[in-house]
């Protein structure tokens, strides 16, 4: 029974900080009634710090602090709650982590001053036609019960203009709408294009300022009708009070993992985040990813295909171009005279070329400059690691290790090489080779004045004429002036040793080629690649998504890796190379000891990275077909020298 004789009411709340790791809730008096969700002030030690109301108590037997002020007087959505709770039990993340993603920084400053963020649009208020499959789409979603609908749909099939129409069907209904797309950079684009149907569109991101993104999140939590919510990962905690419909953007995309704690999937946290509003969530991509096409199909969940462009388009030509023969290369050594050719005919033309480069697989990897033939686990079924410093390659998820062979073993030829490309060397020859030519790179090392985001206009408008740049070009963005894409080697993240690289691969190379062929007009994609037989690249060309589903499914299978299995990242950090190694041995032997079965324990390798920061890392992967036995088996982590994450994405 709650006591309120001494006038006091008891809550327990939850601070948006780790107070105590075996803790997340506190018990605190206030001589008010306080409803769950509040964000209060309260005091720990001698700190202030922000934190949530949870529940009311009964009055404790010891001595409470009272709770310091009120912060916010309207509380956080319950389905918000629910999720942050979900978070914590489901990412094994103490919940105090999970609140300090949730609210924005700041949150207990109560004078901001609002400035005027809106950008105009670059594009004109227009009326959406639909065509038969985007009509169709927008049929089957308004006919899907609460859950996840998949749309997959191929590039250019319009999938932006279904997601404004059951937008447009959320509001009418009175319930507001969160769109998440992968990247900042994007967010130009998507608000672009919702800013033109709707007025007062609530946008959210990382590179806004502390004032900014904390006025957006009370916008949010305040605001009496529906509202449409854009932004990245994050723009998911917006404290919406009754959600209508939550649509991810690029479904696919991996900046929807965190890679800090705690470690959530955006696409798993918007299923819980849907179901606790009762409503639904739209995964939309042209490349869906292997385990959630899986999971649709085996719950069947809706799939719904839209497989033709919005707008009558010509397909773009196509070339492939094959590295390892060098005739192929006699103007420059890594551009090919095609697609030289092909550029300059474009500059002439006044229009636009992208180029694109993974710039994560410039990581040296071993291949035959002849045949193309890669050097690769026989048990992983991944690319090994160059390590020069020993003289040898390694496998990086189960520790394989073979010494660099002289000649290729399939052509026995001995032009054996180790190499990669970067985006920067690129930019430098191009500019030597058109002086003249407006280049624009964009990447991770890009200054913040120089993003997509910052210069979408010149973008859009065809005043940039060639784009060079890494993954962000190659997602979503519709350039009308874009006429030739080159992808400079098609096979280079196919070096990289994860199981997930040939997917990551096919994705790319197939949203590359969709940035073109989206009108009436004569396009092109030259390609070149080391290994142009490679599934991931043939099939990533034509984009034929059912074709490399069907033969990655069967590889994943073969190997035992996700959907058929769950997996667990643990990385252990010293500053001594020797600690790493005797520490990451030792849990793998107690690990062993105690699973005997159920769970499987690759490793210790190195990690993909060894040497981070003056430390040393090494890492374990486990995995089993129950995830609760991976959870269980966290319980033998060390407290301190170990991070671990749940469901990774990638092994590296």
């Amino acid at each position: 029974m709650l006591s309120i004789m001494d006038g006091m009411h008891y809550y327990e709340v939850a601070p948006a900080q780790i107070v105590r790791p075996d803790s997340t809730t506190f018990t605190y008096s206030h001589a008010d009634s306080l409803e769950r969700g509040l964000v209060v002030l309260i005091e720990v030690g001698r700190k202030q710090i922000p934190g949530v109301v949870m529940q009311k108590v009964a009055k404790p037997a010891y001595q409470t602090k009272p709770v310091v002020t009120i912060i916010e007087q309207t509380p956080l959505p319950l389905p918000l709650i629910g999720l942050a709770q979900w978070m914590s039990d489901y990412y094994v993340t103490h919940l105090g982590t999970v609140l300090q993603t949730l609210l924005p920084r700041g949150v207990q400053k109560t004078r901001r001053e609002r400035k005027n963020t809106q950008k105009d649009s670059v594009r004109s208020r227009t009326k959406i036609v639909l065509n038969t499959d985007q009509a169709s789409a927008i049929e089957r979603i308004d006919r899907a019960n609460p859950g996840t609908t998949l749309l997959h749909g191929v590039t250019g099939s319009g999938k932006t203009a279904v997601y404004i129409e059951a937008a447009k069907n959320a509001l009418s209904n009175g319930k507001s709408v969160i769109v998440l797309v992968p990247e900042i950079a994007l967010t130009t684009q998507v608000v672009d294009e919702f800013a033109s149907h709707f007025n007062d569109v609530i946008l959210t991101h990382s590179q806004q300022t502390e004032a900014e993104r904390h006025i957006a999140w009370r916008d949010a939590l305040t605001s009496d009708g529906p509202r449409v919510v854009i932004g990245p990962r994050s723009a998911l905690f917006m404290p919406l009070k009754d959600v209508g419909l939550v649509i991810i953007d690029e479904a696919h995309e991996p900046s929807f993992k965190q890679e800090q704690s705690p470690r959530y999937s955006a696409l798993r946290a918007a299923s819980i985040l849907a179901k606790g509003h009762n409503t639904k969530l739209i995964l939309g991509s042209a490349t869906p990813l292997i385990s959630d096409y899986f999971i649709a199909k085996s719950s069947g969940r809706p799939i719904i295909e839209m497989k033709t462009t919005a707008r009558p388009s010509d397909t773009p030509e196509v070339t492939l171009i094959d590295m390892t023969k060098r005739d192929h290369f006699r103007r420059h050594r890594f551009i090919s005279d095609a697609l030289l050719e092909q550029l300059e005919k474009t500059l002439a033309a006044g229009k636009q070329a992208l180029i694109f480069h993974n710039r994560r697989g410039s990581a040296s990897t071993t291949l035959c400059e002849d045949c193309g033939w890669q050097a690769g686990c026989t048990r992983c079924f991944v690319p090994l690691t160059l390590h020069a410093d020993r003289h040898e390659l390694r496998c990086h998820i189960c520790g394989h290790s073979e010494k660099i062979p002289l000649s290729c073993p399939i052509c026995h030829n001995t032009s054996i090489i180790h190499k990669g490309i970067g985006t920067k060397i690129i930019e430098t020859e191009l500019a030597k080779l058109y002086p003249r030519a407006i280049i624009g790179r964009f990447d991770g090392d890009s200054a913040a004045d120089n993003t997509v985001d910052s210069r979408y206009k010149e973008l859009y408008e065809g005043s940039i004429n060639i784009i060079i740049g890494t993954q962000v070009v190659a997602k979503g963005l519709d350039l009308p002036h874009l006429r030739t894409v080159g992808v400079v080697q098609a096979d280079a993240g196919l070096g990289l040793p994860d199981y997930a690289a040939p997917e990551r691969t096919f994705q790319l190379l197939a949203q590359a080629v969709g940035r073109v062929g989206r009108s009436a007009h004569a396009t092109s994609v030259i390609v070149q690649s080391y290994q142009p037989t490679h599934p991931a690249v043939v099939y990533g060309l034509s984009q034929n998504f059912a074709a490399f589903y069907e033969e990655a499914l069967a590889e994943r299978r073969r190997a035992h890796f996700p959907p058929y299995t769950f997996l667990l990242k643990l990385t252990c950090i010293y500053k001594t190379e020797a600690s790493t190694i005797k520490n990451a041995q030792n849990l793998a032997r107690t690990l062993r000891t105690n699973f005997v079965s159920d769970i499987e324990v690759l490793g210790p390798t190195p990690a993909f990275y060894e040497r981070q920061r003056d430390t040393y890392r090494w890492q374990l992967v486990v995995r089993s077909k129950k995830r609760t036995r991976l959870v269980e088996a966290l319980q033998f982590l060390p407290p301190t020298h170990w991070q671990f994450e749940l469901d990774p994405i990638s092994l590296l």
